[in-house]
């Protein structure tokens, strides 16, 4: 997937779930995704590369920049708890869409329960494929 692919399906993934707001709190060069207020996908330029910032479960995060060469630490973010997800080969639309549900997810399982637009934790699982 080319970086042009990745943030359109990055972000029309972002669009569909409930509660979001798109932002650009930074100027035009930043799309900031976030639900009830709080950031869940960040959308930027690195040095020309397109990437997709997204939050992530340390262990996961750390197995994913394991398994995947194009999934880096969170640019600008916290390591431990963001990665930064570049278009490339093994980046394909499932993944991207896994990826991005699940930051919104753990972002999600953080609001007080009568402010969350979803159950996090049954929100989006019934139709995930296993990695």
């Amino acid at each position: 997937m080319n970086g042009t692919a990745l943030h359109r399906t990055a972000a029309d993934c972002a669009e569909e779930l409930p509660g979001t707001q798109l932002e650009h709190p930074f100027g035009d060069d930043w799309e900031v995704f976030k639900v009830c207020g709080k950031v869940f996908m960040l959308m930027t330029n690195v040095p020309g590369r397109p990437v997709v910032i997204l939050k992530a479960d340390p262990g996961e995060a750390h197995a994913l920049r394991q398994q995947y060469i194009h999934i880096t630490p969170g640019y600008h973010m916290n390591k431990k708890h963001w990665i930064t997800l570049e278009g490339g080969d093994g980046v394909d639309k499932e993944l991207v869409r896994e990826l991005v549900t699940d930051s919104y997810r753990l972002v999600v399982a953080h609001l007080p329960k009568d402010e969350q637009p979803v159950d996090p934790h049954t929100y989006g699982t019934s139709t995930r494929a296993a990695r």
